[in-house]
């Protein structure tokens, strides 16, 4: 639950909503007391900014570690230090990475696993089957079990009422106690949940009607490589933009979008020339390295590359399609050669990343029916 631990990290002058809490990191045997921050387009800092699947990677390997060992050396950084005595923690690897997928659908304002819990009983109260009963049961069961009690927002109650009404009469709540359900019980929790609809059905709406102020999906990372030929099937390093898909634009043809790059950011035609001709993206940079570049070249440099992405996408459909299944993920591209190309574990601009979103909508534009 975010409450009011609200923050935002700024990429390349976009706000990323974000909120944090507190973990532990083990660094070295020792155990450091630590913020973990979560960001609604699905990356998590937790001493370096990873997705969310490298985030439950660093979960299983005990980086982030959610059991406490009796005499281990904890850390608060400057402010304290203690050795562990008897520790008791509630968290699982599992049990913390669900709550950290629900934090980021909380962040970009889509249901969670309680929303999707309670979207199941929906449509078990208005159709009552024991299947229905089943999804209503395993929705619950998908909720992490830190939270379940906060589910209805009721204190008083907690989540008493949708544990009897998944469980069914004569059925067992699906807790540690087991209990069997009467009668009376059941009928009492649908009561409970009929009065709450019509009190949700008398609330005003509060979606804006042109949908969420922002989207985030899940980020996806171009890793740094130097793809050297073409690929049965490349996945994201067919988005480098040294893999070799030739481009044409005007009367010349390129083996490469970086070829195509660097062979118009030089000043002299014997080096475009020479830029074309070498054998990889990565070594046209490195003949284009060793002459001028062409004046103004900073103030041109990423509207040229739009329209060698767009050569690209337009090019080549099948590379296109790589692209558009990225969905609206933000595209993070490592540069190791440029902090104004790559992301970079957020220490670049990531121009890269965010022009083939751009062109990424823009092949989405072009496919849909615009009034």
């Amino acid at each position: 639950m975010i409450d009011h631990r609200i923050t935002h990290r700024m990429a390349d002058g976009v706000r990323v909503p974000g909120t944090w809490r507190h973990a532990f990191i083990c660094n070295g045997g020792s155990y450091f007391l630590t913020d973990l921050f979560i960001y609604a387009d699905g990356l998590v800092d937790c001493w370096e900014l990873v997705t969310l699947d490298e985030f439950e990677q660093k979960l299983r390997h005990g980086w982030v570690a959610t059991s406490l060992p009796d005499g281990g050396r904890a850390s608060a950084h400057d402010l304290a230090s203690w050795t562990f005595g008897e520790p008791r923690s509630r968290q699982t690897p599992d049990l913390l990475l669900a709550e950290v997928r629900d934090t980021i659908d909380e962040l970009n304002g889509r249901p969670d696993s309680t929303g999707r819990c309670l979207a199941a009983v929906d449509v078990f109260l208005a159709d009552r089957t024991e299947e229905n009963r089943a999804a209503a049961r395993a929705a619950y069961l998908a909720v992490p079990e830190t939270v379940r009690h906060y589910a209805l927002g009721d204190m008083d109650r907690k989540d008493r009422p949708l544990k009897l009404l998944v469980a069914g009469p004569g059925g067992r709540t699906p807790d540690e106690r087991g209990e069997t359900v009467t009668q009376e019980q059941y009928d009492a929790a649908v009561a409970y949940f009929e009065d709450h609809a019509q009190w949700l059905a008398k609330a005003p709406s509060r979606v804006p009607a042109d949908g969420p102020a922002e989207s985030f999906a899940p980020a996806v990372k171009i890793y740094h490589s130097y793809p050297q030929r073409v690929l049965e099937d490349p996945g994201k390093k067919a988005l480098r933009n040294d893999y070799p898909a030739p481009i044409t634009l005007g009367d010349v043809s390129y083996p490469s979008v970086a070829h195509a790059y660097w062979a118009r950011s030089v000043a002299e035609p014997e080096a475009r020339t020479a830029v074309v001709a070498a054998e990889s993206g990565a070594k046209a940079r490195t003949v284009a390295a060793t002459v001028a570049r062409r004046e103004g070249w900073e103030q041109v440099r990423t509207a040229v590359m739009a329209r060698l992405l767009r050569a690209k996408y337009e090019q080549h459909p099948d590379l296109a399609a790589i692209l558009l299944s990225t969905g609206d993920a933000t595209l993070l591209y490592d540069d190791a050669d440029s902090g104004f190309w790559g992301d970079n574990a957020g220490r670049g601009r990531n121009w890269t990343g965010r022009l083939l979103e751009l062109v990424r909508a823009e092949l989405l534009a072009g496919q849909a029916l615009v009034d």
